[in-house]
């Protein structure tokens, strides 16, 4: 008895203390108590707001409106402002002038690098090299911090499945899990181990939820979509960087069932609050709060007042909480506990930032002039970008070129270094950019053997090409007939031993506000594809683009094809890295890439349906299919060639059923049966073919990115417990249910091996 009774003290002096807050969250909850009760409510509506800065003149700030509003108490943060001078004046002005002397916080659009520019989201996801992601960011949070930026507005975790949106540039792809993973890796590089170390920043998962999924690929527009494809597919991504620690949460501009993102407080409460634990605060995008007044939801007063209901913390540029909090409280619209609970989390914030110790912790100009697009900086996006390339055809082996070769360097991104970036780089130096020919001269051994011919623009419609330049990167209009322009690229062609044609999408053709209904290469530059292949000489496409391209013909007729993103600042020296062998490519896509538009969407996660097509099967009446064209994808998710050759064995698993709480082994060999090293991302899935609602016909489960040497054989164990097998049934309870199961492992999603097991009861 003695015994049990000391058990029973133990578990409840356990479970006590782990309820117990940590000793620097005590410190941090008298702090801002003591703060909270100096402050009056205009002070703490002020907070809650979070104006664009506007251009400060150094020095000046305190004469600007928005230097007015801080020493009023009426901003809580800034955003889009950089450099360490005009932060400091910012700061300066809200520690020294206004009457609580309280800091602001400092957030900027740090997408995929700073300075230093990594390449697109997407392409960074092709990489499946979770360390160099996770790299990407630590990096981009160095350098940012040391420009006295605390706060990115990053990463973008939005699944998206049709490649019309323009953001799908921003994201990681059309897979939950793998979505996760990158997830996961963003916020750990951002904020490391230590948010008040001088050199971390708190990162902000967005666009919480469902943006992605915009009807018809239009930026902005309606989603609809049922809570049971919520739970086990878009919601994933965002939860994994909650888990992570992530210190923030950005509001999507599109309805969730019916009632904006921003004012939906199942959405940030009950799911993202009381079901996942989030403790951090929860910003609104930009003119998020006023845009439901267009949804239809009411007057600035009734939107400010819904979303502060929903638990959003922070109004970006809106000024609606500033405009009318005051008056709802007085109606009883919100309430004062609201109010002090939005304040809490923003000020907890800056704590946990150590501004509060050190309101210039950022603005080390020392700093700034030596972390900063540093030379190991520029080699790590380098490196990056040439392992988030894909090779999509490779007919002869053209590539890699030989280093003396003589190149004919053809297209309208051939010479361009405002493109190289990519969308979404607010601080990146585009002069700076290393473009492809820059890459290619560096690399190869006889530049005089470059010639180098645009021979299209990039779109023929200039208008368009005004409206892709809209975020002032002109793409450099060639106002020269088209013939002419053709006609000089097949006279250089004609005289080398190789074209590379570089060609594809502007860097602005995607991203936000960018979509587009047909994501075919222009037909001005397949017309000047078409005249370098009757040439007679090999042609090789280096392909730019921020999404998905149906690329049908360009698959049929062209020998090889390197599809390179936007690689960032170093684009164009990774492109050469590749081109000519000093890297082996091994990206793999993140996104199927349909045969045509129309296939929209396509993705390899899908539903069986109860007419499925027979497998290899075109058409056959009644069952799932089209008339014009096969179901399949042009390039399957996971797909991505080498310059060598893997092979795999048969699957071995350890046993052949298993129950909760035990686990199969599943081991495969994997061959480099080709004439280079190379690295092979092994994928692995599962299909669950039996279950109380319908179930994919693969979700990957696992994955490991592995170097092989020529001739050598590696074995691959990847390890499934019950965990690999759960999702949320119509109940919305997270479950494994047991039954029959099928493993999959290859390199994509298509070209697998497969063996079955049993999860028992």
């Amino acid at each position: 008895m003695k015994k049990i009774s000391f058990l029973i003290a133990a578990l409840f002096a356990a479970v006590y203390l782990q309820a117990q807050p940590l000793p620097q969250e005590v410190k941090m909850k008298q702090f801002i108590d003591e703060l909270m009760s100096k402050m009056t409510l205009e002070e703490k509506i002020g907070q809650l707001n979070l104006p664009g800065a506007g251009d400060f003149t150094t020095g000046q700030t305190a004469s600007t409106d928005i230097g007015k509003k801080i020493i009023e108490g009426k901003v809580g943060g800034l955003f889009n402002i950089s450099t360490v001078a005009k932060i400091r004046s910012v700061q300066q002005v809200a520690v020294e002038q206004s009457r609580l002397k309280i800091p602001l916080i400092f957030g900027m659009d740090v997408i995929h690098g700073y300075k230093s520019v990594f390449p697109i989201p997407l392409g960074l996801s092709c990489s499946w090299d979770m360390a160099l992601i996770e790299q990407s960011a630590r990096i981009a949070a160095q350098e940012a911090s040391a420009d006295g930026i605390c706060w990115t507005f990053s990463p973008m975790v939005d699944l998206s499945r049709d490649p019309r949106w323009g953001r799908i540039a921003e994201g990681g792809g059309e897979d939950p899990y793998l979505g996760g993973e990158i997830a996961k890796a963003m916020v750990r590089g951002y904020q490391g181990k230590d948010l008040t170390a001088n050199n971390t920043i708190m990162a902000c998962v967005k666009h919480f939820a469902l943006y992605g999924a915009s009807e018809a690929g239009r930026d902005y527009n309606t989603v609809d979509m049922s809570r049971h494809r919520m739970y086990n597919e878009y919601f994933l991504p965002y939860k994994a960087a909650v888990d992570a620690g992530v210190g923030s949460v950005m509001a999507s501009f599109n309805e969730v069932d019916g009632i904006p993102a921003t004012g939906n407080r199942w959405l940030m409460q009950t799911v993202l609050r009381d079901e996942w634990g989030f403790k951090g605060f929860i910003l609104s995008d930009y003119t998020g709060i006023n845009e439901m007044i267009d949804h239809g939801m009411g007057d600035l007063q009734t939107v400010s007042a819904l979303a502060l209901n929903a638990s959003v913390d922070m109004d970006m540029v809106g000024e609606g909480f500033l405009l009318t909090l005051k008056k709802s409280v007085e109606d009883g619209k919100i309430s004062l506990d609201q109010i002090n609970s939005a304040c809490r989390r923003i000020l907890e914030a800056k704590y946990v930032l150590g501004l509060f110790d050190d309101p210039y912790r950022y603005c080390d100009e020392n700093r700034a002039k030596t972390e900063i697009y540093t030379d190991a900086n520029r080699m790590a996006a380098r490196k990056t970008a040439t392992e988030s390339f894909v090779l999509l055809k490779n007919d002869g082996n053209i590539l890699p070129l030989k280093k003396d070769a003589k190149i004919a360097l053809i297209g309208p991104l051939a010479n361009d270094r405002l493109n190289m970036c990519g969308t979404w780089t607010v601080a990146g130096d585009f002069e700076k950019a290393i473009s492809v020919h820059d890459g290619i001269k560096m690399v190869n051994g006889k530049p005089e053997n470059i010639t180098l011919a645009k021979g299209c623009n990039i779109v023929s419609d200039s208008l368009l090409e005004t409206r892709i330049g809209m975020f002032g990167k002109a793409t450099g209009w060639d106002s020269r007939p088209a013939d002419i322009m053709i006609a000089e690229a097949v006279k250089a062609a004609e005289k080398s031993d190789v074209v590379i044609a570089v060609m594809g999408e502007a860097s602005e053709s995607s991203g936000e506000s960018s979509s587009l209904t047909n994501i075919e290469i222009p037909q001005n530059q397949r017309d000047l594809m078409k005249a370098l292949l009757k040439t007679g000489k090999p042609v090789v496409m280096v392909l730019f683009t921020g999404r998905p391209l149906a690329i049908k013909w360009e698959q049929e007729n062209v020998p090889a094809i390197l599809n390179v993103w936007f690689g960032g600042s170093e684009a164009g020296a990774a492109v050469a890295d590749v081109l000519f062998g000093d890297v082996v490519p091994s990206g793999k896509l993140t996104t199927t890439f349909p045969q045509n538009t129309g296939q929209i969407p396509l993705f390899y996660n899908h539903k069986n349906t109860g007419r499925p097509l027979a497998e290899g099967q075109w058409f056959s009446k009644f069952r799932t299919n089209y008339l014009d064209v096969t179901n399949e994808p042009l390039y399957p998710f996971g797909f991505g060639l080498s310059y060598t050759t893997f092979s795999y064995s048969d699957l071995t698993l350890s046993k052949n059923s298993f129950k909760p709480g035990e686990k199969i082994d599943v081991k495969v060999n994997v061959t480099n049966t080709g004439n280079f090293d190379g690295k092979e991302v092994v994928q692995l899935y599962i299909r669950d073919m039996v279950g109380t609602t319908t179930r994919p016909v693969k979700e990957l489960k696992g994955f490991e990115k592995i170097l092989i040497k020529k001739g050598e054989t590696k074995e691959v164990t990847f390890t499934i417990d019950v965990g690999d097998l759960k999702f949320y049934n119509y109940d919305l309870k997270f479950v494994a249910e047991p039954g029959d199961f099928k493993v999959f492992v290859g390199g994509n999603s298509r070209d697998v091996k497969e063996a079955a097991f049993v999860l028992t009861d």
